[in-house]
């Protein structure tokens, strides 16, 4: 069976990969049938071959998980569209005091409300 997968490059605790067309009984480091493309974890940036992807796809070709998920968010010219998370953690302390923040807001809302329908 043919896989779509990566293959790490780099050096220890910075990966890069290489997305390549292997069969699937070979090692991670054997010659591949096809380079794809190469995709950079930290930087979040992507070129990929998405025509050639999707036409092992249509021959049989199984990519992983994370390779599926890399073709289905790339743009039609290979580049990753990444959308960065705009929510913050916050500390539990910092809950509790926006929470408390709400909570008074809510009550001075209420307040001219009630003396309105006096």
């Amino acid at each position: 069976m043919v896989k779509i997968r990566l293959r790490r490059l780099g050096y220890k605790k910075n990966p890069v990969y290489r997305i390549v067309v292997l069969n699937s009984t070979t090692k991670r480091e054997t010659a591949p049938i096809q380079h794809l493309g190469f995709y950079n974890p930290k930087t979040k940036e992507m070129k990929l071959d998405k025509k050639s992807a999707l036409d092992w796809v249509s021959k049989g070709a199984q990519p992983t998980r994370t390779v599926q998920f890399l073709i289905d968010r790339c743009n039609d010219d290979g580049t990753l569209n990444y959308e960065k998370k705009t929510t913050e953690k916050l500390s539990k302390k910092a809950q509790a005091k926006l929470q408390a923040e709400k909570e008074a807001a809510a009550k001075e809302a209420e307040a001219p409300a009630e003396e309105k329908a006096e």
